[in-house]
């Protein structure tokens, strides 16, 4: 790997008074990862506040689309060079020698602020019209095949220009439904990946805190898809307090239960329609509140989103119109 990254451009022999440790992260192809664990770096760090995109945003964007292209960067990151006077704070040790980057790796904090930064210039005036990008992940999108075709061919020109390069057997082209965004995405709407349903059925009873973290992390990315996620998650969030002791009861245990359910049948969510009148439900318990936002098309209600909060202590005692 490392004689792969030298002949690559990618690292160099290094003398830098700095050196962080190696690790090598399974990625979902089975293949690994390089990855250098900069948190020494990291916290003397100034940080890059420049935002990333909203996911919701990004998929509510697609409102109308027929054809979907997803392209993938190769190694990402690595499209970015590093000014020569900080290569030697990436520094890191195989044991034997002494490397730096001499492109931006994985593992910075800022790494991924300044990839987005680079593709929002790159691909200035074609963002939320021909093409959609969150750091390395980009889909291209038409309402017609001509006009997906055209956004295509603009994209990669821009592409082309910037000396980007892309992995082939990540690339999927002129498809009615695509995989983006931990989303299978449609003409008809928006439903959970079924690799992330996989995992969550696989998913083992929680051991420890850092478990349980994981787990609502992944539930909290699909929340929209679930009506009142807040209410049913809400042991486990008491579980993960840092001055509570780790106690798996009855009442974990059946809201982990019900949130994999849920997780495993989440419905397709429609696009918003700015020409559409929206509906609004709202609901409040004694610990929460819950909504569903949705539009209706024909005879039909189409969810577009669930949204939830459990209520802290002093919001309990409002009454259920001010809740």
């Amino acid at each position: 790997m490392i004689e792969g990254m030298v002949k690559d451009g990618v690292i160099e022999p290094s003398s830098s008074p700095w050196c962080s440790s190696v690790m090598l992260v399974k990625k979902k192809d089975g293949s690994m990862r390089f990855y250098v664990h900069y948190h020494r770096l990291n916290n003397v760090t100034k940080k890059d506040s420049y935002p990333l995109p909203r996911i919701d945003d990004t998929l509510d964007m697609l409102t109308g689309v027929k054809w979907f292209s997803t392209l993938d960067l190769k190694s990402g990151y690595w499209h970015v060079e590093i000014d020569p006077k900080d290569k030697e704070k990436t520094a890191f040790s195989t044991g034997k020698s002494l490397w730096q980057f001499k492109v931006k790796p994985f593992g910075l904090c800022n790494a991924p602020a300044t990839f987005e930064r680079l593709m929002d210039l790159v691909l200035t005036g074609l963002i939320g019209d021909a093409c959609l990008v969150y750091l390395d992940d980009i889909i291209i999108v038409g309402r017609t095949l001509e006009g997906h075709l055209q956004n295509l061919e603009r994209m990669l020109m821009k592409i082309q220009s910037a000396n980007l390069k892309f992995s082939p057997k990540k690339c999927s082209l002129f498809k009615r439904q695509v995989s983006f965004l931990g989303y299978v995405v449609s003409e008809e709407g928006i439903r959970t990946d079924p690799e992330k349903i996989a995992a969550v059925k696989n998913w083992p009873v929680q051991k420890d805190k850092t478990q349980v973290r994981a787990f609502l992390g992944l539930c909290s990315y699909y929340r929209r898809d679930m009506k009142n996620f807040a209410d049913i998650a809400k042991p486990l969030h008491k579980l993960t307090e840092e001055k509570r002791q780790f106690c798996w009861d009855e009442s974990c245990d059946i809201a982990f239960q019900e949130l994999k359910n849920r997780l495993c049948k989440t419905p397709i969510l429609g696009y918003p329609n700015a020409g559409k009148e929206f509906i609004v439900d709202t609901d409040a318990s004694d610990i929460g509140l819950g909504g569903m936002l949705s539009q209706r098309n024909g005879d039909q209600e189409i969810v577009i989103a669930y949204f939830s909060k459990s209520l802290s202590k002093p919001e309990r005692n409002y009454c259920v119109t001010r809740r």
